[in-house]
């Protein structure tokens, strides 16, 4: 009697034991998570796909998987669909970062939700309808390019600028974005006394081509510092003008105050003849350091300037740290902006602001803007 009233106990204890393990609520601490990440591939953008190869570094296999849509995402929309579909099958996946939300990434969440509707899902740098994704995604990431109109002047007078030129062409300028933001850097200038200068470029896609545009900005610079003096700030809204509107700058003593896509990585190093060793891919403080040294070198120090990482970078590397967080159970749900916000301010260790979407008198809260503080060179 008393051997079966033992057996009994034991037997009831590992009943007891299974039952409560199964109802666990899994989390990071019990080493069974897994956090999907989709970027782009590294001929698209190797920013992205070396922020992602840090996570995984970071940890490990058994808890990160990486993918990339394809570099012709807009016509083989199905391969992200397939891809992130892919990942949340993994019965311990629980957090979904999108890092660019490409066209596609929505019709992808619709998918993940029928396998799985309680994976966290991040997008950041959205390139669908804002209130679509941001009903869909659960945390949307973007760049706050409008609040930029007032913060690039800013800076430029912080650095010594008396005149802002601002490059651009009307392709750009028939964007509603571009011209917004062109139109409040007008308006901030004029507020706290700056000369503006809105100055028309070749379009790169035009008939002069890209080299045509580049050279146009070489020739230009100088003719405008001679014009205005050497306390001239310098701006254009197309990516493949920035290299030679950093070297033109830095060569006539002038002020950059920030690319139009801000990173350490767009622009500076191609300029400043920056070779990048292998071992050194995807280090911000390698290149933030030989970014100042050629400056310094230049005797630019002071008059250049740009956010001090790729938001894309923080977006995928933050946002993982808070996918972590929000397993472990340490948010205040899906949506704790505070929580990001401390993210974020750890990562790019500088101020960071954010402020939620508001689009035709709809605020969405978890589609948050975002403004980092400068890095000086």
């Amino acid at each position: 009697m008393f051997k079966r009233v033992i057996v009994f106990l034991l037997v009831t204890i590992i009943i007891m034991s299974t039952v409560a393990c199964g109802n666990q609520t899994t989390t990071a601490k019990d080493g069974k998570w897994k956090i999907g990440i989709m970027t782009n591939t590294v001929s698209q953008n190797e920013e992205e796909y070396r922020a992602a190869q840090n996570v995984l570094a970071k940890y490990g296999e058994e808890h990160i998987i990486h993918m990339t849509y394809p570099d012709k995402f807009m016509d083989e929309q199905e391969t992200t669909i397939a891809n992130a579909v892919s990942m949340a099958s993994d019965p311990d996946l629980k957090a979904l970062l999108f890092v660019q939300a490409v066209p596609g990434t929505a019709a992808a969440i619709d998918k993940v939700r029928e396998i799985n509707p309680d994976i966290l899902i991040i997008a950041g740098v959205p390139g669908e309808d804002p209130k679509m994704i941001a009903e869909k995604a659960d945390v949307v990431f973007q760049a706050d390019e409008v609040s930029m109109g007032t913060t690039i002047p800013e800076q430029a007078k912080k650095q010594g600028a008396k005149v802002f030129v601002h490059y651009s062409f009307p392709r750009h300028m028939s964007y509603p974005l571009l011209a917004a933001r062109r139109d409040l850097m007008k308006e901030k200038c004029e507020e706290i006394g700056l000369q503006f200068v809105d100055a028309t470029a070749p379009d790169p896609t035009g008939d002069a081509g890209t080299s045509g545009a580049q050279q146009f900005i070489l020739e230009d610079v100088p003719r405008m510092v001679e014009q205005y003096g050497k306390d001239t700030a310098f701006f254009s809204t197309n990516c493949a003008m920035q290299v030679p509107l950093i070297k033109a700058a830095l060569d006539e003593g002038a002020i950059y105050p920030q690319p139009c896509c801000p990173s350490p990585y767009h622009g500076f190093p191609s300029a400043l003849g920056i070779e990048i060793p292998e071992d050194k891919k995807g280090n911000i403080d390698y290149v933030v350091e030989e970014i100042k040294k050629r400056i310094a070198e230049e005797n630019g120090t002071g008059r250049f300037s740009t956010w001090p990482v790729p938001v894309a970078m923080m977006f995928i590397e933050a946002g993982a740290e808070y996918a972590i967080q929000y397993i472990n159970g340490n948010t205040e749900g899906k949506v704790d902006i505070p929580k990001i916000q401390e993210l974020f301010k750890d990562y790019a260790q500088v101020d960071i602001k954010t402020m939620a979407l508001e689009e035709n008198g709809v605020t969405y809260d978890n589609y948050q803007l975002v403004l980092l503080d400068f890095l000086n060179f």
